[in-house]
């Protein structure tokens, strides 16, 4: 009875550092955009996304019911398995920071369960159906939602706005990026704080403290709020320089309509239960935004490397988790080998990451627009209609060239000058 209790306090403390994790590692959902378009400062940005984090974490549990009673059959699940997941989803969630890619934080922890239960129990401990219709469909619905009403709402703004103030309508649109970077905080609570909430509503479970199908008890709904906003307010800045400054250039209509788009999609699923990528479908905001301004790009050569990492999270979770669950299956001594390679782990990309460091000071360097084009950005810059007259773009444009001296006057009585030499 001894070890059991504390295999459930490990797998608490797990899941919590998870929570972690899963916080710092979508800070950039939430105020990547508003960071980088000047909105808030970082360190204030951050601060907001994580007390709105908390507040959210309250609202619903309908997702965390959903991992908990859902994603695999509790009947016969160890303990165990439960750990060997979200060693899974740490060490990939981990990865992804490092590399400063925006992956899903949920698809790793569903990834690594999955691994784990069919390591344990076969393919019977896995819900097909399930997985796919509040998983899989969601996973490539809502970015494509997500994107479409981004474009269409970024088009929209500059077509309502088609002969603005410049600076007035810079600062009202930064004030609504702000409004609209709250919701979208409120939704992540909403949505990723319950993963942890059910995963460890699952752990009691098959432990027998509560019964199956229940709800997250007070304390794990505390715990796991709190987690995610401490996560959050460290801010994962890799991440952000990626979405703020690595995809596409946002200007504040751009940032206001990628967000308010991002928030709706997330609260919704939220609703009605489907355990979303909050990070696919703000990523999926945002190049929707990036393409809906005359003139905007999106730099698909991060996208790509972006687009790999989504289709890998859930298999390479799965790996690890699996690995992980055959350890433990050994007894005590593979238990406490799964923890020892997880902090292990942890350490070595912690220390790869002080290499290159990044953080509020310089998580809005220019150095990420050095990237090349590409074919496909410098072919759709290349058809893409000048601005119409009046048009912000057109303002600034006219900005540009008050700026640069006009060419002296020639007199027409001088001689033509001599033509070059060949």
């Amino acid at each position: 009875m001894e070890h059991i209790t504390l295999l459930l306090a490990i797998v608490v403390v797990t899941a919590l550092v998870f929570d972690f994790t899963n916080g710092f590692h979508d800070t950039a959902n939430a105020m990547a955009t508003t960071i980088s378009t000047g909105a808030l400062k970082p360190k204030t940005a951050v601060a907001m996304s994580a007390v709105l984090n908390l507040v959210g974490a309250f609202l619903s549990v309908e997702v965390a019911k959903t991992i908990s009673g859902g994603i695999i059959n509790e009947e016969g699940i160890r303990t165990e398995v439960i750990f060997a997941a979200l060693v899974g989803a740490i060490l990939w969630n981990l990865l992804t920071w490092l590399l400063g890619l925006p992956s899903s934080s949920s698809h790793a922890l569903f990834g690594g369960l999955i691994g784990a239960a069919v390591m344990s129990a076969g393919w019977s401990a896995v819900n097909g159906p399930t997985i796919v219709t509040k998983v899989l469909i969601p996973a490539v619905a809502a970015p494509l939602v997500a994107g479409l009403a981004a474009m269409a709402a970024t088009k929209l703004t500059y077509r309502i706005k088609a002969n603005p103030e410049a600076k007035a309508t810079a600062k009202g649109y930064r004030a609504g990026q702000i409004a609209s970077a709250g919701l979208v905080s409120l939704a992540h609570g909403t949505n990723d704080a319950q993963k942890t909430m059910g995963i460890i509503t699952l752990a009691l479970v098959t432990q027998g403290v509560v019964a199956p199908g229940s709800n997250p008890p007070l304390w794990v709904i505390v715990s796991a709020g709190v987690a995610i906003a401490l996560g959050t307010y460290l801010g994962g800045w890799r991440i952000i320089r990626t979405m703020g400054k690595g995809l596409t250039d946002l200007q504040p209509q751009q940032g206001f309509a990628a967000q308010t788009s991002a928030a709706t999609v997330i609260l919704a699923s939220s609703h009605l239960g489907f355990s979303l990528s909050t990070t696919q479908s703000c990523s999926g905001a945002v190049m929707g935004a990036g393409l809906g301004r005359k003139g905007g790009v999106v730099r698909w050569s991060t996208a790509t490397r972006m687009f790999v990492a989504w289709g890998l999270t859930l298999p390479a979770a799965a790996v690890v988790g699996a690995g992980a669950e055959f350890l433990t299956k050994q007894g005590p001594w593979g238990i406490a080998a799964v923890a020892v390679l997880l902090v292990a782990g942890s350490g070595v990309i912690w220390s790869l990451s002080r290499r290159k460091p990044v953080d509020h000071n310089n998580v809005t360097a220019d150095d990420l627009d050095s990237e090349s084009a590409g074919v496909v950005t410098t072919a759709m810059a290349a058809v893409t209609p000048p601005p119409a007259a009046g048009s912000v773009a057109a303002v600034a444009d006219q900005d540009l060239k008050a700026t640069i001296p006009a060419p002296a006057p020639t007199d027409p009585t001088a001689p033509p000058a001599p033509a070059a030499a060949v």
